[in-house]
C-alpha cells in the first residue's frame, strides 16, 4: 500500500505539472502572439505615417517612389493601387490575399492578424496623383521560449519537491496501517499483549478508528482467553469433584472398609448423576453452537410451564429451607416456545436462585399492558451480583465471583444455556441486582414473544 500511495500521489504531482504547464505554454503563447502582432501594427502605422510625408513634401512623386523602393529593400511588401484599380506589389509570402480587407484598408483601418508562424499588419495612405500605398509587415511570431525554459527549470524543482513529499506521505500516511497490519499478525499467532498506541480522543479519523477497533478486539480476545481459562479450571473442578467422591467409596467398598455399604452406593450414585448432568449441559451448549439443538415451539401457556418447573424444585427447595412462591399475572396468555427447552430454561433460573437464596425465591409471571412479550423472573434474596458482573452472568465462559450458600447439583453452565435456549426461541435475558430494597438479591428475566392472538390476563399490568 506504501508503494501505491507513493506512486498515487507522484502521479498527481506530475498531473498537476503538466496541466499547469500545458496552461502556461498556451497563455504565453497567446500573449506572445498578441505582442507580436501589437508591433507589426505599430511597424505598418509608423511606416504609413512616412508615406503620408512624403506625400506633402515638394517632390512628393519622387519621394514617393524612392520610400516605396526602399522599403522594398529593407523587406517590407508595398502595394500600390492606382486610380484604375491596377495594384502594384506583392504580398508577403503565406499571405492569403483574401485575408486582406482592402474595404477596411481604404477607410484608414489598420488591420492585423496571423498566416502561418508569421504575424502581419497592413496600414494604407492615399499616396500622389489618387493613388492608394499599402504597407505590410511580416515578421516571424515571437516564441515564448524563455518563460517556458523558467517554467521547466521550476517544474524540475518542483518534481524533486514533489518526490520527497510523495515519500513523507506515503510513510506518514501508512504506518499506522502497516502497524496495525503487524499488530493482527500477531493477535493471530496469539500475542495479544502489545497494542497499538491509542489515538488521541478527538481523531475520528478512519485509521484511528480502526486502530480502536483492534485494540478493543485485542483486549475481547484477551477478556475471552481469561474467560474460558477460568471456565476451564471450574470445569476441570466440577469433574474432579464427583470423580475423587466415586473413587474413594468405590475403593472402600472394594476394600471392604466402608461403613456402610448402602450409603457409599447412593453417594457414588449421586455423583454419577452429578457428572451426567455436566456432560450433558457441554453437549447441549455444543449442539447450540452447532445448530444441531431440535426446538419445536408452538402457542403454549407461559403460567402453566412455569407451575411445572416451579414444582420440580419444590422438594429442593423444601430441604433447604427456602419459600419457593409463584405469582401468576399470565392468566391464559400464549407465548411462542418449545414447552420441554422453555422448562429446562426455567428450571436453570430456579437452581441458580436456590445456590445463592438465603430464605426465599419468588417466581413472577407478568406481561405489560399492550406489550408483546411476557416476562417470568426470579428472584432471589441472596447477596446479589456485583455491578460489574451484572452483564456477564448469562456468559458461557464467565464464573461469578460470589459464593454458593449451598450445592443443589447445578454444573455452573445453566444460565449460559438459558440464553442459548431462550435466543434460539426469539426471546431474551437479562439480570438486575440488587433486586430488594436492602440492596441484597438478584432477579433474571425471560422474556419470550407473545403467540398470535394470545389472550392478555384479566388484570395486565400499566
Amino acid at each position: 500500500m506504501r508503494r501505491r500511495t507513493f506512486l498515487a500521489i507522484l502521479a498527481t504531482v506530475v498531473l498537476s505539472l503538466a496541466l499547469a504547464g500545458t496552461g502556461t505554454f498556451l497563455v504565453l503563447r497567446r500573449e506572445a502572439t498578441r505582442t507580436s502582432l501589437e508591433n507589426v501594427r505599430a511597424e505598418a502605422e509608423r511606416l504609413a505615417a512616412l508615406m503620408t510625408a512624403a506625400r506633402e513634401s515638394e517632390a512628393a512623386q519622387v519621394n514617393q517612389q524612392r520610400l516605396v523602393a526602399s522599403l522594398r529593400v529593407e523587406g517590407f511588401s508595398v502595394l500600390v493601387t492606382g486610380p484604375g484599380g491596377r495594384t502594384r506589389g506583392e504580398l508577403p509570402a503565406g499571405l492569403d490575399p483574401d485575408a486582406v480587407d482592402t474595404d477596411r484598408l481604404v477607410a484608414g483601418s489598420t488591420i492585423s492578424g496571423r498566416a502561418g508562424d508569421e504575424t502581419w499588419a497592413a496600414s494604407s495612405v492615399t499616396g500622389v496623383a489618387g493613388s492608394t500605398v499599402t504597407v505590410v509587415v511580416s515578421r516571424p511570431t515571437l516564441p515564448p521560449r524563455a518563460p517556458i525554459g523558467w517554467f521547466l527549470l521550476a517544474g524540475g524543482l518542483a518534481l524533486a519537491v514533489g518526490l520527497a513529499v510523495a515519500g513523507w506521505l506515503s510513510d506518514t500516511l501508512t504506518r499506522p496501517l502497516r502497524r496495525a497490519r503487524e499488530a493482527t499478525v500477531r493477535i493471530a499467532a496469539g500475542d495479544l499483549s502489545t497494542p497499538l498506541p491509542e489515538p488521541p480522543s478527538g481523531d475520528r479519523g478512519e485509521v484511528a478508528d480502526l486502530t480502536r477497533s483492534i485494540n478493543a478486539m485485542s483486549a475481547a480476545l484477551a477478556h475471552s482467553r481469561g474467560l474460558e481459562r477460568q471456565f476451564v479450571l471450574s470445569v476441570s473442578h466440577d469433574l474432579r469433584t464427583p470423580l475423587t467422591s466415586i473413587r474413594g467409596y468405590a475403593d472402600a467398598i472394594s476394600d471392604g472398609t466402608a461403613p456402610d455399604a448402602g450409603e457409599a452406593a447412593r453417594i457414588i450414585s449421586a455423583e454419577s448423576q452429578r457428572l451426567a448432568r455436566l456432560v450433558g449441559d457441554l453437549l447441549d451448549l455444543g449442539r447450540l453452537d452447532a445448530h444441531e439443538f431440535s426446538l419445536h415451539p408452538r402457542p403454549v401457556p407461559l403460567a402453566e410451564v412455569a407451575v411445572e418447573a416451579v414444582e420440580g424444585f419444590v422438594p429442593t427447595a423444601t430441604e433447604a429451607g427456602i419459600a419457593l412462591e409463584l405469582e401468576d399475572g399470565l392468566g391464559g396468555a400464549l407465548v411462542l416456545a418449545d414447552p420441554d427447552r422453555l422448562v429446562q430454561a426455567l428450571g436453570n433460573l430456579l437452581e441458580n436462585a436456590l445456590k445463592y437464596a438465603t430464605s426465599e425465591v419468588r417466581v413472577r409471571a407478568r406481561l405489560a399492558a399492550g406489550a408483546t412479550v411476557a416476562e417470568v423472573e426470579v428472584v432471589d434474596d441472596g447477596p446479589g451480583i456485583a455491578p460489574a458482573e451484572v452483564a456477564h452472568v448469562f456468559e458461557r465462559l464467565y464464573v461469578a465471583d460470589r459464593r454458593a450458600r449451598r450445592h443443589v447439583g447445578g454444573t455452573g453452565l445453566g444460565l449460559a444455556i438459558v440464553r442459548e435456549l431462550v435466543g434460539a426461541m426469539g426471546g431474551s435475558v437479562r439480570a438486575e441486582s440488587p433486586a430488594l430494597d436492602d440492596g441484597r438479591g438478584a432477579r433474571l428475566v425471560v422474556a419470550l414473544p407473545l403467540a398470535p392472538d394470545s389472550p392478555g390476563p384479566a388484570g395486565a399490568e400499566a
